[in-house]
């Protein structure tokens, strides 16, 4: 009998992108956060004279080989354990493909659970962590759940205390699911080509971005400690992960605690963020009750090659009269754009706003930690 894993999906609340290093990436801070939304990831799985990977999909765009994120990490997996298996692999699309969801990471991270659960694997957290690392940025992520602070190039994580609003432990959210597709290497080309067109990579304008939201995520992560421990999935947060905040100057300073069990972003700490593109960037958003400011660098270069997405993101947004967004963006590069709505009415009034402009909308939620690896066994 097969096992299957829901894989769920994700959005980038903010991302902030630095500038490209020797390696190819780019440093980035983010936080990401887990959604109701998924595929799902059947395993069956057997001890073999020899290893096989047989993978499958509902979807004919989806690689069946080595290009896979999923069959990248099963490989691995069995690798580092050194066992000879046969492993069938069936992922049953419905997340969209580039569609800024990560929903080929969220694969990789279903598969390796459904694995070990299989063949009664128990790799060491560290150490699944840094298998999923290898397999995709985005992969690390998905073997945390919740909300999730990402930096270096995304694939270094720990939980942070789960985004709320206004005391519900979800939050109504609504996917909108363009037809076009973006290509994540051309996003960073034109991001660096933005940059390089205008100033230095080096110069304080766009580190400042990166230091702003490394001070509000490092201020966040401070203010989380009591869920530092290991959670339900196993995974114990870096224990030597040290929350950094990029200065105007760019290098690393660690910061101070602030004074008294809750303390967040200041008005002036908050100030000089640039005027979002559908709207002011002072999000509704709350975490524990106080407010805190978001933004996406990679809407500055999708936005202007894809105009419908900007549009979107307007119809996200919504008016005063008709049940505002507490927040709208682009999720990761894209093309998939969310808004997140103070209640369920709201996230149906713009999913209808959508639907009449031809824009596929899904109604989902957040979710938190818990409740992500609760409900990731599926019947």
């Amino acid at each position: 009998m097969a096992i299957h894993v829901r894989s769920f999906s994700k959005i980038n609340l903010g991302l902030a992108i630095g500038p490209p290093r020797p390696d190819g990436f780019h440093s980035l801070v983010t936080l990401y956060q887990t959604l109701a939304l998924h595929d799902v990831v059947s395993v069956s799985a057997r001890p073999a004279a020899q290893t096989c990977i047989r993978l499958t999909s509902s979807d004919f765009r989806v690689p069946l080989d080595a290009r896979n994120t999923a069959w990248r990490i099963v490989e691995r997996a069995l690798r580092f354990c050194r066992v000879e298996a046969e492993v069938d692999v069936h992922i049953s699309k419905n997340l969209p493909i580039q569609g800024g969801m990560g929903a080929g990471s969220a694969n990789a991270a279903a598969a390796l659970i459904g694995l070990e659960r299989e063949l009664g694997l128990k790799i060491p957290a560290e150490d699944r962590l840094a298998l999923a690392a290898e397999v995709g940025s985005d992969v690390p992520l998905f073997l945390i759940g919740g909300s999730v602070l990402g930096w270096d190039r995304g694939q270094k994580v720990t939980g942070v205390s789960d985004v709320t609003y206004s005391g519900g432990a979800q939050i109504p959210c609504v996917m909108a699911l363009p037809s076009l597709g973006v290509s994540t290497p051309n996003a960073f080309r034109e991001w660096d080509r933005l940059v390089s067109s205008t100033q230095s990579l080096q110069d304080a304008p766009i580190r400042d971005t990166l230091a702003k939201l490394g001070r509000i995520y490092a201020l966040i992560l401070l203010n989380s400690e009591e869920d530092r421990g290991m959670d339900s999935s196993g995974i114990i947060p870096d224990p030597s992960f040290e929350p950094r905040l990029w200065t105007e100057q760019g290098s690393p300073e660690k910061p101070q605690r602030p004074p008294g069990k809750q303390r967040y972003p200041t008005q002036s700490e908050r100030s000089g963020f640039e005027e979002d593109l559908a709207g002011n960037s002072l999000s509704a958003l709350l975490h524990a009750g106080q407010g805190f400011e978001l933004e996406n660098d990679f809407e500055r270069v999708v936005f202007p090659q894809h105009p419908a997405l900007r549009s979107i993101k307007q119809q996200l947004v919504g008016s005063a009269s008709e049940h505002p967004a507490l927040y709208a963006a682009l999720s990761g590069s894209g093309s998939a754009l969310f808004g997140l709505y103070a209640d369920q009415a709201g996230a149906l009034a713009a999913q209808r706003r959508l639907q009449q402009e031809g824009v596929r909308a899904i109604v989902t939620s957040t979710l938190p930690r818990r409740i992500y690896w609760s409900s990731m066994f599926a019947e």
